[in-house]
């Protein structure tokens, strides 16, 4: 075996370049040290996996203005002709794909009004023939932008998620050097390489590159360079993406004579830059990097969906993982792209015990209910000896979620304390006033009437009646009845009174001008004496079978108090949440 040496690069081959080789280059290894990343070349191609795929939609025709045959289009694109110049920068990323990086002020682009930053081109007018083209590469782009002028066609493609315009602006001195062409990627497959890139003779075929330039790659070479395991399993035990450098290798437009002004939409560059300092601590969920997870406990681990096989193999030889607890539903993961069919069999392969149970992801009251199940079926789990990953779409919100509620309940942390150990490991945000809500749920499971402790909850009490009026608040926890609160005015017809309650019923009423009145938008109840009484029920029991309904249409606000816990709370939430863990079947994981 060889080596040949180069900056940054290493290149090792055992084919034709070795004494004992046969003619045909059989294997050649290409092994970056500046990515990481070893690319297997073997019997003429490379063995790497795919590009991810992105969201799937139901495809539909759509005529092109330019040509008597229907193409397929999903619903997240959509086609713009425009008169050059279009006044369009774009950028290529990493992945190989062209997005509209700005847009010139007052141009062509601007004006129609429909394309957006972060647009992904997915095909464009071809003058020659007078169809459509499909943009492979960076060398498609640049002949559509050297035609000169005239009407050009373009299909653009909308991103799922709102584009992180500010990210654009985070680069290193590494990420400087990288997309200035100064690390170099070595090659002896040219087609990895843009189709004005070749040899200046064919030969045998077996002839290197040494690329300086990143965007001389095509898409099939930026897949193969970003999408190994090698990569992912560096940076995913800290919960941070991987990829070394920037997601945009280059960026380019039209000629422009004089002077442009570019912008990104409605707003100029400099209100991008000023953003960033206002978006630090956001989460953006990008499908395309794959899975990202980290360590919490030496038995939990939490991340993001699993994809294809390659995540459940890699799951399994290097971290362990023996089960994994999965809140993302099946219609989420089929627009992701995702065949849960063949997740589900993989794990059953490499021995993998896989638990569905979807939660449904934005749904606050949804993870209220379902999180005493999901943190009682986790423990069953770790009690079993299990090593387990607790895994969402993102890994931002339901997975971390219930770690955070299974430290909180179950090893007698505060949930502060919990909150804070679970984002110091991993980027994510879990819905704190749904883990807050239901500790008060499964403390009431375990109580034995009234709940003995300071207020667990702060309600706002609206009357929706004439300016003017004289307005109080009256009810069986204002002293029986006997001291009204008076709500304050604010604004227009609306008076409101906040008021601290413990979880339980109330009946209540309101005196309108001396007058009892009960309120039309919120539910109604009559006492033993056959009054009409307004009524409130205050948090909720909590239950290993939840029962999700309807909430009653009310006008008053009820919020949850995150609080220290007292002596007698902490037990009894530590018994509740032991009762749910063991009405849980050991054998099947379903309630008994």
């Amino acid at each position: 075996m060889c080596s040949l040496q180069l900056p940054n690069c290493r290149v090792f081959n055992d084919g034709n370049f070795s004494s004992s080789s046969s003619d045909k280059l059989q294997k050649c290894v290409v092994f970056s040290s500046f990515c990481g990343v070893e690319l297997c070349f073997n019997d003429g191609r490379f063995t790497a996996s795919s590009a991810v795929k992105r969201r799937q939609y139901r495809p539909i025709s759509v005529m092109s203005s330019s040509s008597d045959s229907p193409f397929n289009m999903n619903l997240n694109e959509y086609m713009v002709t425009l008169v050059k110049p279009l006044g369009i920068r774009f950028a290529l990323s990493v992945d190989g794909k062209v997005f509209v990086h700005a847009l010139k002020k007052g141009g062509n682009a601007e004006k129609s009004r429909i394309i957006m930053v972060g647009d992904t081109l997915k095909k464009a007018g071809d003058s020659s023939t007078g169809g459509l083209i499909e943009i492979k590469d960076f060398g498609d782009t640049e002949r559509m932008m050297n035609e000169n002028s005239g009407p050009c066609s373009l299909v653009l493609e909308r991103p799922s998620f709102p584009f992180p315009i500010h990210q654009l602006y985070v680069m290193d001195d590494i990420d400087i050097m990288y997309n200035r062409g100064r690390v170099p990627v070595a090659t002896w497959n040219k087609n990895l390489l843009v189709s004005n890139l070749r040899t200046s003779c064919e030969g045998s075929g077996n002839s290197g590159f040494v690329v300086f330039s990143p965007k001389l790659l095509t898409l099939n070479g930026w897949n193969v360079l970003s999408d190994g395991d090698q990569i992912r399993q560096q940076g995913n035990l800290n919960g941070t993406p991987s990829l070394p450098f920037s997601s945009i290798i280059n960026i380019f437009s039209e000629k422009d004579t004089g002077d442009s002004e570019w912008a990104h939409g409605n707003f100029p560059l400099e209100e991008y830059v000023k953003a960033l300092d206002r978006s630090k601590g956001e989460l953006y969920y990008n499908h395309d990097l794959g899975m990202r997870y980290s360590k919490i406990t030496e038995q939990i681990y939490v991340g993001s969906c699993i994809k294809k096989e390659s995540d459940v193999e890699m799951l399994s030889d290097i971290v362990g993982i023996t089960a994994v607890v999965n809140f993302q539903s099946g219609i989420e993961a089929e627009n992701w792209g995702i065949n849960a069919n063949i997740i589900n069999e993989s794990c059953q392969r490499f021995n993998i015990l896989m638990i569905n149970y979807p939660i449904r992801e934005g749904d606050s009251f949804d993870m209220r209910k379902k999180l005493p199940f999901c943190v009682g079926l986790l423990l069953r789990l770790l009690k079993k000896n299990h090593r387990v990953y607790v895994t969402c779409t993102t890994g931002f919100d339901r997975s971390p979620a219930c770690v955070v509620a299974y430290l909180h309940w179950m090893t007698d942390t505060s949930l502060h304390a919990a909150y804070n150990f679970v984002t110091g490991l991993h980027s994510c945000k879990p819905d704190r006033p749904a883990i807050a809500w239901a500790t008060w749920d499964l403390i009431a499971m375990v109580e034995n009437g009234a709940h003995d402790g300071p207020a667990t909850h702060a309600v706002t009490f609206v009357w929706n009646g004439h300016e003017g009026e004289d307005v109080y608040l009256v009810g069986d926890f204002t002293g029986n009845w006997k001291e009204p609160i008076q709500a304050v005015h604010k604004g227009g017809p609306r008076f409101e009174a906040e008021v601290r309650l413990s979880q339980g019923k109330y009946l209540y009423k309101y005196i309108i001008s001396g007058n009892w009145r009960h309120s039309t938008n919120s539910p109604t109840e009559r006492d033993e004496r056959g009054n009409l009484n307004n009524v409130i029920v205050v948090g909720d029991v909590a239950s290993v079978r939840p029962f999700i309904q309807q909430q009653k249409k009310d006008a008053n606000i009820i919020k949850v108090i995150e609080r220290p816990l007292t002596e007698n709370e902490r037990f009894m939430l530590a018994k509740a949440a032991r009762c749910v863990a063991f009405s849980i079947c050991p054998i099947t994981l379903a309630p008994k």
